[in-house]
């Protein structure tokens, strides 16, 4: 049977500044669903890259005295190395200077013009620089005592503006839109942002802005160069230039990879995504993608994370302490995806300790030492034993995670699956500490059951590694090649490859240091 194709992308990230958690936490939670998806037997295709053109980028070059090329150019290598040191697995990596995707937007952007869904017209109004976003009048509340008009959003002072520009017809996709999410309610997830979306639609919709005439940065119209296409239109194209739009050479690849599974967004950005996305889809004559679903904002005693208010950290620094895994591990688990999440380094420390060091690394620690000590480093023969309810209770677990862990990921519920393979994890130790196999290797009579219970513990072992994998993927690779199991990464089956009693008997163990190093506070 022929794979299906699995398309995934998160936003592009916008260049007026290096990654930071927020960022790090979208691509994360992708990167997790694509190894998962892989790892099912999908053809994942894993989008991420850099949305480069704009006035705030013309700003942050100018400020560093570059030009916006060399910054953008400067930025592209660190989201790569930021994206490299957390093992994200992206398939594709685009930047909106790609001539690609400038020909694909222009492209797009025509058929509209060409059709009467793009026309010129006056804007007058009100315009957050820092967002690329305008707003109506009624949008926003009475000036403040500096006289100042600010973004509802961001909470930054507006500007006014007045300036010749082209306009996309939005409000001709009103009813359109209306009836997309009355179709489709798993259209937005989750539910409070396909409510929020819906609510702003029956309010009326006004047609977009989609071009600057002061903003040279950026991709121009085709049948009017003095003017630049809006960096949200330019943006949100990315999803579809990407796998091949307006390039006749990758027409199969386009219809064969869209409409997208899934766009990750932060909560933030849901209008751009839910209201002008699909309705420029729909123009277009394209599908739209099958779910769109944002999250929420990481925060530190109730705020959000920034730079202005002191409390941001990087995920450079946070890898350095708790590993990348570490890093991951924590973010999928306490971070609800979809909700706000509050953020420690207590909270974090704690978690590392709990559950990494204390039960996953710790498990793996003793089991492989076991193994080395009483049966010379391999995995032991348990058929001599005849007791058939041994190790029951593990491949219980073991034989419900299929299953479970499907749902909560279908779900995108990270935490519910990791909980749901921690029960495997805590049974492991438990059935160690009720076996006592360091005992049972002390008399002859026993020692078939030592076997048995050693073998048990190394096949749970596997099992745990293998749904592990995709959030955790350095430390389960690592275990496979401790148990000399090869390239975890080659399964494409995880179903087939959790069956119970595959660990080749007789395959070298190698006991290896700590996965996780217990974090002592100073």
């Amino acid at each position: 049977m022929s794979k299906q194709s699995f398309y995934l992308t998160t936003p592009i990230y916008y260049v007026n500044s290096v990654p930071h958690l927020g960022t790090a936490y979208t691509t994360v939670a992708a990167d997790t669903l694509a190894r998962y998806r892989r790892m099912r037997g999908d053809d994942v295709w894993f989008l991420t890259g850099l949305d480069e053109h704009g006035q705030k980028v013309e700003e942050a070059a100018a400020a560093a005295d570059m030009t916006p090329q060399e910054w953008v150019d400067k930025l592209d290598v660190e989201f790569k190395d930021a994206w490299k040191m957390l093992t994200i697995s992206n398939d594709q990596f685009i930047r909106t200077t790609d001539d690609e995707h400038m020909r694909g937007v222009q492209a797009l952007v025509q058929k509209l013009y060409d059709q009467g869904d793009i026309y010129a017209g006056t804007y007058e109004g009100w315009y957050c620089v820092p967002d690329e976003a305008y707003w109506a009048e009624s949008d926003l509340e009475p000036a403040n005592e500096e006289g100042e008009r600010i973004c509802p959003d961001c909470n930054r002072p507006l500007k006014y503006v007045e300036e010749e520009n082209y306009f996309f017809k939005l409000s001709k996709y009103e009813d359109a839109l209306l009836e997309w999410y009355a179709a489709d309610p798993d259209c937005i997830g989750p539910e409070t942002r396909y409510n929020e979306v819906v609510s702003f639609v029956k309010s009326g919709l006004r047609d977009l802005s989609i071009s600057r005439s002061n903003v040279k940065w950026g991709i121009p119209l085709p049948w009017d160069e003095s003017h630049t296409i809006y960096v949200w239109f330019d943006a949100l194209s990315n999803y579809i230039t990407a796998i091949g739009y307006g390039d006749p050479a990758r027409a199969d690849q386009f219809a064969y990879r869209w409409p997208a599974q899934y766009h990750f967004v932060g909560k933030d950005i849901v209008r751009f995504h839910c209201v002008i996305w699909p309705a420029m889809l729909m123009a277009a004559g394209i599908e739209v993608p099958e779910h769109i679903y944002a999250h929420g904002f990481l925060l530190t005693k109730g705020e959000k994370m920034s730079k202005s208010k002191g409390n941001a950290q990087t995920p450079a620094s946070l890898v350095e302490r708790f590993s990348v895994d570490g890093f991951r591990y924590y973010f999928l688990r306490d971070v609800s995806f979809g909700n706000d999440g509050n953020i420690s380094m207590e909270s974090m420390v704690q978690r590392y300790n709990g559950d990494l060091a204390n039960d996953w690394g710790n498990l793996c620690s003793r089991l492989f030492n076991m193994v080395d000590k009483y049966c010379d480093g391999e995995v032991p023969d348990p058929t001599v034993h005849e007791d058939e309810d041994e190790g029951a209770r593990l491949k219980e677990i073991a034989a419900t995670l299929p299953d479970c862990v499907e749902d909560r990921m279908s779900k995108l519920n990270y935490g519910a699956a990791l909980d749901a393979i921690w029960e495997l994890v805590k049974e492991t130790n438990r059935y160690l500490e009720e076996s006592a196999p360091w005992a049972l290797a002390n008399e002859e009579p026993t020692l078939p059951r030592m076997r048995a219970v050693l073998y048990n513990a190394l096949e749970a072992v596997r099992i745990v590694a293998l749904f592990t994998a995709p959030s955790m993927p350095n430390t389960s690779a690592e275990v496979f090649v401790r148990l000399s199991l090869g390239d975890i990464w080659k399964i494409d089956d995880l179903v087939e490859a959790a069956k119970w009693g595959q660990i080749p008997i007789g395959n070298a163990v190698i006991k290896g240091d700590p996965l996780f190093p217990r974090i002592v506070e100073d």
